[in-house]
């Protein structure tokens, strides 16, 4: 039997971030919730998260350098970069670090699905 695979949100956003892990919920993903990437970073469950969804523009460490971290570190698990700002330039950025997928905010539950989908599916040894 496979173990759900555990989705990190990391949202400097509240809001948004308590509503993607219920929305994630409702699709019976598992979930954790970190306000920034420093969190992630220290949580002891970092090795075991299956899909990062990050917000490129948050405080201190960005969605970006969250991405060149994770890679220093050996992890490869999918990262989908979010934002509320304009995507033009943020879009080939995303590219460029790795992104498995790259959203805007606000966007509709089925694309973050189908973004979590594909970044699972391309994930295959996420360590």
């Amino acid at each position: 039997m496979n173990a759900t695979p555990v989705i990190a949100i990391v949202d400097d956003d509240a809001a948004v971030r308590h509503a993607m892990g219920r929305l994630l919920r409702a699709f019976d993903l598992a979930v954790e919730l970190y306000p920034g990437a420093g969190q992630l970073l220290a949580s002891p469950s970092l090795d075991g998260i299956a899909c990062v969804i990050a917000d490129v523009q948050m405080p201190g460490m960005d969605g970006f350098a969250l991405i060149d971290t994770l890679r220093a570190r050996g992890l490869r698990m999918p990262v989908i970069c979010m934002t509320a700002f304009d995507k033009q330039g943020y879009e080939g950025r995303a590219q460029a670090a790795g992104a498995a997928c790259f959203i805007g905010k606000p966007f509709e539950d089925t694309e973050i699905i189908r973004c979590i989908e594909r970044a699972l599916g391309l994930a295959g040894d996420t360590r």
